[in-house]
């Protein structure tokens, strides 16, 4: 099995500006260089699993929202950040979106016959 490091890195960095963190910041948190927190959100690295555990409880998340996209029983990770991104929309854009998943839904049932 490969990692999809780019994946895990896209998560670090929206946790860690969620919680308004720079990289500097983070990597004082958990004990690495600036270097290397920016080459994780890159995916440049393969970071390991000791320093992934020090992300995911300095950022106050778990390690199955950083691997999700890795991970084959992720569901609830990806419907709980659905319901993050509609938090933030106006009811016009919920509308929308409710609007798009309907009709992608549809989609899908329609390709899975």
């Amino acid at each position: 099995m490969s990692l999809d490091y780019k994946a895990i890195g896209t998560r670090v960095r929206r946790k860690r500006l969620d919680k308004n963190l720079s990289q500097f910041e983070l990597a004082n948190e958990i004990g690495v260089s600036n270097p290397h927190i920016s080459n994780i959100e890159r995916g440049k690295t393969k970071v390991s699993l000791p320093t992934l555990i020090d992300i995911a409880n300095a950022l106050e998340t778990s390690l199955d929202e950083l691997v999700c996209d890795n991970v084959n029983e992720s569901r609830n990770v990806f419907i709980r950040e659905i319901a993050d991104e509609i938090e933030r929309c106006n009811a016009e854009e919920v509308k929308i979106v409710t609007d798009v998943v309907k009709a992608l839904t549809e989609s899908l049932k329609i390709k899975r016959k």
